[in-house]
């Protein structure tokens, strides 16, 4: 006896359903390719660093970005939404430097307790507080020759922010308790998902330590703001997760692939793989269904800008966002012809690549 999921699944598609008819059409003609090819098979439309995966001009540049200075000694900071991948940058960039074979030390400067912050950051000597019953050798003598990456590096208390800018500056770290500064070679990656505008105004970041971090900035894009990239990352995750759960899940249903392209993804990558993993485990029949979806994805959005249009918009966009949103689209659709975009735009190149410029594509 068939279960009433299946019976859901399996009834036919008829013309007079005109809602889901709609939706469906909605999608966008140029991801649908997307779908269809892993990033494995379309090596020349996805580039692929260290698992991010991304076939959007923002990613194209910050994967050249990362390219650039991964081989530098310049400090680097990454700045982007939660869940938009900012450790698999700071990775990426230490994997691809002459440090790749010395120690990669990483902290999350919100976990850790502002009492501790020095002690954890510079070590300490035994005796140098109650509690401080052994010497401790701090994270930066850890990453001693390598590289550490300072995530939420904003959440650092600001007496443990001078200490570090005199380390960065003259290369020695003194742990708390002791009267001897020991030399350390460290390349310091630093991430935020703060503003950091409104970080400085408030005092909460030391505007010289922010200069000495920032000597190279890579910002990353939010996952609505590059859903081109979906299809390949959405295959990504089902691929994963159905060889570590030994399921045969090949493919999403064109319902699905609705849902998962018009949604807003406030946990970004981190939230789009974590609804693949639910999927994949509750998919039936090799498929997963739009019902194997998070209800949260499935839950009534703003209406298309109409039926065949690219992309979904909320109430909240400014005009400036719908049409850099648009010149993203038809630039995907073109393979990042500029000459067809520009054509298909009704504008000349030059205010193309001027747009392009201003909404930073």
């Amino acid at each position: 006896m068939r279960s009433r999921r299946d019976a859901t699944r399996a009834r036919p598609t008829r013309i007079a359903e005109s809602g889901r008819a709609a939706e469906l059409a909605s999608l966008d003609p140029a991801s649908r390719g997307l779908w269809e090819a892993t990033p494995a098979e379309a090596p020349h439309r996805a580039a692929i660093t260290q698992n991010m995966i991304g076939v959007s001009p923002r990613m194209h540049r910050v994967f050249r970005m990362i390219e650039k200075v991964a081989p530098t000694e310049s400090t680097v900071l990454i700045t982007g939404e939660s869940g938009t991948g900012k450790e698999m940058v700071a990775t990426a960039i230490h994997l691809q430097s002459r440090r790749a074979h010395r120690p990669y030390v990483t902290v999350n400067a919100a976990a850790v307790p502002e009492s501790l912050f020095e002690s954890e950051l510079f070590g300490h000597v035994r005796g140098a507080f109650t509690g401080a019953v052994s010497d401790k050798v701090g994270l930066l003598k850890r990453a001693d020759g390598g590289t550490l990456f300072l995530d939420e590096v904003a959440e650092m208390p600001l007496a443990v922010q001078a200490k570090l800018l005199r380390a960065l500056q003259n290369g020695e770290v003194r742990r708390v308790g002791d009267s001897e500064a020991s030399r350390v070679d460290v390349r310091v990656i630093a991430a935020t998902n703060r503003d950091l505008k409104r970080s400085l105004e408030e005092g909460k970041l030391r505007e010289d330590l922010f200069y000495r971090l920032s000597v190279f900035q890579i910002e990353l894009p939010p996952l609505r703001e590059r859903r081109e990239d979906i299809p390949l990352l959405a295959n990504y995750f089902r691929e994963r997760f159905a060889r570590r759960l030994g399921r045969r899940v090949g493919r999403f249903s064109e319902r699905a692939q609705y849902y998962l392209m018009r949604y807003d993804y406030p946990g970004n990558v981190r939230e789009l793989e974590n609804a693949i993993e639910r999927a994949v485990t509750l998919a039936e029949g090799g498929e997963i269904s739009h019902l194997d979806l998070p209800s949260t994805f499935r839950e009534k959005q703003v209406p298309m800008l109409g039926e065949g249009d690219a992309f979904p918009y909320s109430e909240t966009m400014t005009l400036s966002q719908l049409e850099a949103e648009h010149i993203r689209r038809v630039l995907v659709h073109v393979a990042g012809n500029t000459t067809k975009a520009a054509k298909a735009l009704g504008i000349s190149r030059s205010t193309l690549w001027r747009k392009m410029r201003e909404y930073r594509i």
